[in-house]
């Protein structure tokens, strides 16, 4: 049985921005249209509190096919050469379990990751030229440069990051990848005053975005909080949004921009408006007016991590692209 590795440059080459989004879409509307398996995924904390390893298996049934994520999971990375998701994501088709891929889930993460967002931005920002401001300055700020630029032109770019070496580099890649200039802001306040689109992108444990900074109209994309303990919006944002979420039960046991909220009484049970494969399949409404401030909170799910892989691997196939290994799993008799 031969299996394909697919290494960061088979991915970055097989998985465009602009095609992961239009990806996404499909994969979050058979997510919502129940033609899915997606379990909560399972943390196992490392001793000494450095990291975890996650486990996130899914089945989407549109492929169809199988597969799951294991990820290291470091924040302390940030900073460091090594990036803070590492591992690979397995690919197995569903008829008899035969493993047919293995790629670098780092790239895959990161790319899948911005692309829903881009598609979030699609369907809630209001139309026209934004004015975009992103928080944080990693990998996820720059590929959310990329993913709003696919469904946006924009017309004003600002940064916010805590690191300011970081910041100078956001500056040159942006410049060297898209063309665009960069304004560096000196707080969080002022990097949002007035924009359009909002993404959040850091490893914040505690919110650095207050919602009486959101001017009306925007719409937020919070990205970088994925796990119980970890916040970057306050309850106001989140109560002054009208809210959309990947899974409903991803967001009701994993996000503590919701639950933390939930449980002070600033937003009832209700709050969240709908998935985001409710939305793209039309049956929620988005967007209702240009005042109104909307928000998706991003947690991820392995089916996108899946639908990814899938993509990849199928091009690289066609393209002769990646290296076959030899594994067991076929009968010589």
């Amino acid at each position: 049985m031969k299996v394909l590795m697919l290494g960061h440059s088979e991915v970055e080459k097989f998985l465009p921005m602009s095609h992961c989004i239009d990806l996404m879409e499909e994969t979050l509307q058979a997510v919502s249209a129940g033609e899915a398996v997606q379990p909560l995924r399972t943390r196992m904390p490392l001793p000494g509190g450095k990291g975890i390893i996650g486990l996130m298996p899914g089945y989407l049934g549109n492929i169809p096919a199988a597969g799951v994520k294991v990820i290291s999971v470091f924040l302390g990375n940030t900073g460091t050469r090594f990036e803070s998701h590492q591992g690979p994501v397995l690919l197995y088709e569903p008829e008899h379990g035969q493993l047919l891929a293995l790629a670098d889930a780092a790239t895959i993460t990161a790319i899948r990751t911005a692309a829903v967002s881009g598609a979030a931005t699609r369907h809630l920002a209001r139309q026209g030229p934004v004015d975009l401001a992103i928080l944080g300055s990693g990998t996820q700020a720059l590929l959310h440069v990329a993913a709003v630029r696919a469904v946006r032109d924009v017309s004003r770019l600002r940064i916010w990051s805590r690191n300011q070496e970081h910041a100078r580099r956001f500056v040159e890649l942006v410049g060297e990848q898209h063309g665009l200039p960069v304004e560096v802001m000196p707080d969080v306040e002022q990097a949002v005053a007035g924009a359009d689109v909002v993404c959040t992108t850091t490893s914040a444990r505690e919110p650095i975005l207050e919602g009486a900074w959101l001017s009306p109209g925007t719409h937020v994309n919070a990205v970088g909080a994925s796990a119980q303990g970890f916040r970057e919006l306050d309850g106001q944002a989140v109560a002054r949004s009208r809210l959309f979420v990947d899974l409903r039960e991803s967001a009701a046991n994993e996000a503590d921009e919701i639950r933390v909220p939930m449980a002070a009484g600033e937003i009832g049970s209700g709050h969240i408006q709908g998935e985001l494969g409710e939305l793209f399949a039309g049956k929620v409404a988005g967007r209702r007016s240009d005042e109104e401030i909307t928000l998706f909170k991003s947690l991820g799910l392995a089916v996108e991590d899946v639908a990814a892989v899938h993509a990849v691997y199928s091009r690289a196939k066609a393209a002769g692209g990646g290296i076959e290994v030899e594994f067991s799993g076929e009968r010589t008799e």
